[in-house]
């Protein structure tokens, strides 16, 4: 029964790797949508999010049956458990991604940004590029030093992200660029407190202890 278990249990690793790859590729797709209005990279954002809803119900399922065959305690559960939440968590990741790059799509051949804020936007988009890679490696090792690290690095995000209200005050852009730039700008923010939320979630993994001690900033909100 136990190589049975572990055998289903690398089946769910695997398959959440796999989402993790995937949200990558839509961070990156996304970023490119936005800051060079290419509109190919957007539709695939849009088209892929579909996998990953999907590979987020198989892993679910599975972890479900897991629970209900294995009967699972200690550590397995805590794995068990925290997986079917990094899934969810990717899955918001995902939706996001899709979301900046709907609205790429929706203003191109344009951006949907002002001059001025692209190069506040491209900061966010690189460090969240640099956040979703830190996150492969994170879950493929399950390395809780990794894990620190995007939760302390999300000072810097939120610093970008207090740079764009600054922006949409300005009186020199539109009234639909400065919901743009307050949606877009909510869009990457909340893309690296989900990433945070992650790094948390494997921190417990690993060692049964949450290291911030306080509710991740995406439980109990309605916002993706």
């Amino acid at each position: 029964m136990r190589v049975i278990f572990n055998e289903e249990l690398k089946q769910v690793a695997d398959d959440l790797d796999h989402m993790a790859q995937d949200v990558r590729k839509a961070i990156n797709g996304a970023g490119e949508a936005l800051l060079k209005q290419d509109v190919e990279a957007a539709q695939t954002v849009i088209d892929g999010d579909i996998e990953i809803d999907a590979l987020e119900s198989s892993v679910i399922d599975q972890c479900v049956k897991l629970l209900a065959k294995q009967n699972p305690v200690a550590t397995d559960l805590r794995v068990v458990v925290s997986t079917m939440r990094l899934a969810s968590t990717f899955e918001r990741m995902g939706d996001l991604a899709r979301h900046v790059a709907e609205a790429a799509r929706r203003t191109y051949p344009a951006s949907p940004l002002p001059e001025a804020a692209q190069p506040v936007f491209a900061q966010m988009i690189d460090f969240l590029s640099n956040t979703a890679d830190q996150l492969i490696a994170m879950l493929s090792d399950r390395d809780a030093k990794t894990a620190e690290h995007i939760i302390l690095n999300d000072d810097t995000l939120d610093e970008l992200h207090h740079k764009t209200f600054e922006l949409a005050l300005s009186d020199d852009i539109t009234r639909q660029q400065t919901v743009d730039i307050v949606l877009l700008g909510r869009f990457l923010e909340r893309l690296g407190d989900h990433a945070v939320s992650s790094a948390r979630r494997v921190v417990y993994i690993v060692s049964g202890f949450d290291p911030s001690k306080k509710p991740s900033r995406d439980e109990g909100t309605d916002i993706d």
